[in-house]
């Protein structure tokens, strides 16, 4: 038995090594501080759908304000001729 067992012991020190360097298995720690990451991200770049909501009604309101203050111009320049 022993003599299988050192036969293979140094395939198995490389697969342990391997998988420490190329980090295979992550760890509960290092899984929290990257998905504290990408979601920093997310805020960063990203917009809520109650941002796009509340800018989409400002807009709409700057539209209908642009819409009197053009019928005002149009009716003044109608006067005019």
């Amino acid at each position: 038995m022993e003599k299988y067992f050192y036969r293979y012991l140094p395939i198995v020190i490389i697969c342990i090594a391997l998988i420490f360097q190329y980090n295979l298995f992550v760890t509960p720690e290092k899984l929290e501080v990257k998905h504290r990451e990408i979601l920093g991200d997310i805020a960063q770049n990203y917009s809520t759908k109650e941002q796009y909501n509340d800018l989409k009604n400002q807009l709409n309101a700057m539209q209908i304000k642009i819409d009197k203050i053009y019928e005002v111009i149009i009716e003044i320049e109608g006067g005019n001729k």
